[in-house]
């Protein structure tokens, strides 16, 4: 992942994850293990408002219900925070690619 991407995926967790007193991640392998550990916590302690955040961040249920299973390969926080780089590292890459064209004949829609 480049710089730009990279810096794009943080400012997308950051806030929804609560992390802007962490240090700011200088690797993707950095900030895995971030979003890794803050949801390891909310798995144990809020795991509605988890599920809430991974569906608001548009991450697919269908990718969630196998990494929550028990004979999932890793621990469900690890696959939990990989699904949610994906998706966000996708969302910073459109971002970077796609521009909207500016809206036109606005004039009556001016307040």
């Amino acid at each position: 992942m480049n710089d730009d991407i990279l810096q794009q995926t943080v400012d997308l967790v950051r806030e929804p994850f609560e992390l802007e007193q962490a240090p700011p991640p200088a690797t993707e392998e950095e900030l895995l293990a971030l979003i890794a550990d803050r949801i390891g916590h909310l798995l144990e302690t809020q795991p509605e408002y988890l599920m809430s955040l991974l569906y608001r961040l548009d991450v697919l249920e269908k990718k969630i219900r196998p990494v929550m299973q028990p004979d999932a390969p890793e621990p469900a926080n690890w696959g939990l925070a990989r699904l949610v780089l994906e998706r966000q590292k996708q969302r910073a890459e459109t971002k970077r690619t796609i521009k909207p064209k500016p809206l036109e004949d606005m004039e009556d829609w001016e307040w």
